[in-house]
């Protein structure tokens, strides 16, 4: 199965993964990983260090002629930014952050040992680890994507735009909700027999671990606490050019932990970004007196952005359990596998 493990501080050197259990035969277009790495950075309400880097990976392992090896893929983003050494200290912890929790946790004297790897920079590795796995899944027929569905509570561009404009303006933050789509996702991905297996736990585990969300859920979600079952449950059809179907599709894709045919449908919050640049009160971790929060380089609004990185955390999830139903060691193999499940099933 796919094993991926993150490295890097903020203002560091650069940012590392390390991917393993890709297939054999897959071939990798790195302009592809740069240009979810590009979308990752834009967005109405970044912040200056969006302006610094130019984000782009360099797979120092795993390939040969662009196609997968089966072994470990090296990726690295270097940061322009990596002032890590020379950077003020951070002695007041910003409410919402890390800061405070971490310090105390690990006995540091300066939070900014915390805040250098909490940071939301350490997303980078998300969206290319995502961008590989996107190609895995494009390979047969699925398609990851997300959408902004509100901000501050507002829905439509204009509306969007504005509360993020009067954020800007009143030196605060905005959050807001998005949604990840996964199309052609076929029946029978994750599993019931244990809870680590179920598909719909592992998508929650992936997109809450995305710094700064604060909820998920799947399908209609919250939506199924004020119906009746007879009103939100998707009835069962049958075709024979199609096979089993929905009208609706109100269980966002998955069923007792498993993928059932449908689009799966996930929804998450991203809350406002703890860095204000009016801060809220703090504690000087020194003299244990009154501070005002700590502020460094921050962004008005991620909540496109973040759908981005949701993006790569999901086609993570996807494509480990693709490959734990259909095999793990040749991009061949898998494909003959998948084709001759899809006959079976119809």
């Amino acid at each position: 199965m796919l094993n991926c493990l993150t490295a890097g501080e903020s203002h560091g050197k650069g940012m590392v993964a390390i991917l393993e259990g890709m297939p054999a035969g897959l071939k990798i277009d790195v302009a592809c990983v740069n240009k979810e790495l590009s979308r990752r950075q834009k967005g109405f309400g970044r912040g200056k260090r969006m302006q610094i880097e130019n984000d782009s990976v360099e797979i120092i392992s795993g390939l040969k002629n662009n196609l997968t090896l089966a072994s470990p893929l090296t990726l690295l983003i270097k940061n322009k930014d990596c002032s890590i050494e020379k950077l003020h200290k951070v002695l007041a912890g910003r409410p919402g952050h890390a800061d405070l929790a971490g310090l105390l946790k690990y006995g540091f004297s300066d939070m900014r040992e915390v805040l250098e790897r909490a940071s939301a920079r350490s997303t980078v590795s998300t969206v290319a680890v995502g961008a590989i796995c996107k190609k895995l899944l494009s390979e047969f027929g699925i398609i990851v994507s997300s959408r902004v569905l509100s901000v501050a509570g507002e829905n439509t561009p204009a509306g969007i735009k504005d509360k993020i404009s009067e954020a800007i303006s009143r030196k605060d933050t905005v959050g807001g909700v998005f949604e990840v789509a996964a199309k052609n996702v076929p029946v029978g991905l994750g599993s019931y027999v244990q809870a680590s297996r179920r598909l719909d736990s592992r998508l929650a585990s992936a997109i809450i671990s995305i710094p700064g969300i604060k909820s998920f859920e799947v399908g209609l979600g919250l939506g199924f606490a004020v119906s009746f079952g007879s009103e939100v449950h998707d009835a069962i059809y049958y075709k024979k050019n199609k096979g089993y179907n929905r009208k609706t599709n109100n269980a966002g894709g998955i069923e007792g932990g498993i993928s059932n045919g449908e689009d799966i449908l996930i929804r998450a919050c991203m809350k406002p970004i703890s860095t204000l640049l009016k801060p809220l009160d703090s504690v000087n971790i020194h003299t244990k007196g009154f501070a005002k929060a700590a502020t460094e380089r921050t962004d008005t609004c991620v909540v496109e952005s973040a759908g981005v990185v949701a993006e790569g955390a999901c086609a993570f999830v996807l494509a480990d359990a693709l490959l734990e139903k259909f095999g793990t060691d040749s991009l061949k193999d898998i494909k003959s596998s998948y084709r001759n499940y899809l006959k079976r099933i119809r």
